[in-house]
C-alpha cells in the first residue's frame, strides 16, 4: 500500500512499477508484512497481509459483482460455515466463489457454474491469484442440471433462476438453503411462488440498504449518498 493508501498486488518475478517510481524485484523477495519498501523516488509502500476484500478490490472483472451488504447477509442467515459444501451460478469474476471459499474452509467445497468461457476464465485466474484450491469453476450452464448432490447451499444469481428451482431442492441436504439473488421484484415473485410449490419452508425475502455516517467537529449525521438498492435476496430451506 503507498503513503495516499492505495493498494496493489506484487508479483514477485518481476520488479515493481507505479507512478511513485520502482521497487526492485530483489528488495520485494526479501520483504515481510509490515516492511516498508522504498522506490528510487524515495517513495515508501508498506507490505500489508491481504485478505478476501483486497483482491476482490483489485482483481480483474468484466461484469458487476454482488457488494458485501448482500454477501453478508447470505453468509449470516444462511449459517455457512467450515466444511460446508455450495452450488454457486453464475460464477461472473469469482467475487461470490471466493467469499464461499473463504468461509468454508480447506474442508468445504464450493462449485461455480458459469456459462460464459470468457467470465469461467476471470474467475479461475482470480482464484487461483489468492490462492484458494476449494472452488472449482464449472464452465457449463448450470440449466442442464446441477452434478453435485448433498450440499448445503445453492445460490444463484441468474436472469431466470426459478427454472431450476425444482434441480436446487434435489441436489441440497435436508436442512439445506437456497438464496437468490434478484435485482427486479419481478423474477424473486415468481421465484417465491415456485419455491412454495416445490416444497421450500423458512421463504423470506430481503433487501439491505448500506448508510455510512461522518463525524466532524460539530457533531455527526449520515453522509448524504448512501448505498440504496443493489438487489433483493430470497431465501428458503429445505426442511
Amino acid at each position: 500500500m503507498d503513503e495516499r493508501g492505495k493498494k496493489y498486488i506484487l508479483n514477485d518475478e518481476n520488479d515493481f512499477q507505479s507512478d511513485l517510481g520502482i521497487i526492485k524485484k530483489e528488495d520485494i523477495e526479501r520483504s515481510g508484512i509490515g516492511d516498508n519498501l522504498t522506490t528510487h523516488l524515495n517513495k515508501e509502500f508498506t507490505v500489508i497481509k491481504p485478505n478476501i476484500n483486497d483482491l476482490i478490490e483489485l482483481m480483474n472483472r468484466r461484469c458487476s459483482i454482488l457488494i458485501q451488504k448482500d454477501i453478508g447477509v447470505v453468509l449470516a442467515h444462511t449459517g455457512l460455515g467450515a466444511g460446508d459444501r455450495v452450488v454457486d451460478a453464475g460464477a461472473g469474476a469469482g467475487a461470490v466463489a471466493l467469499h464461499f471459499g473463504n468461509i468454508v474452509g480447506n474442508g468445504g467445497k464450493i462449485y461455480s457454474y458459469e456459462i460464459r468461457e470468457d467470465f469461467a476464465k476471470i474467475a479461475k485466474e482470480n482464484i487461483d491469484l489468492f490462492g484458494l484450491t476449494n472452488i472449482q469453476i464449472k464452465n457449463q450452464d448450470i440449466k442442464k442440471g446441477i452434478d453435485e448432490e448433498n450440499v448445503d447451499l445453492v445460490f444463484l444469481d441468474l436472469i431466470k433462476p426459478y427454472e431450476i428451482i425444482e434441480e436446487a431442492y434435489d441436489s441440497l441436504t435436508l436442512g439445506g438453503w437456497i438464496a437468490i439473488y434478484g435485482v427486479y421484484l419481478d423474477g424473486i415473485q415468481i421465484s417465491h411462488k415456485i419455491l412454495k410449490k416445490t416444497g421450500f419452508k423458512d421463504i423470506s425475502i430481503i433487501e439491505t440498504l448500506n448508510r455510512e455516517y461522518e463525524i466532524k467537529t460539530h457533531g455527526i449525521r449520515p453522509k448524504t449518498r448512501m448505498v440504496g438498492h443493489s438487489g433483493y435476496l430470497l431465501f428458503a430451506r429445505k426442511l
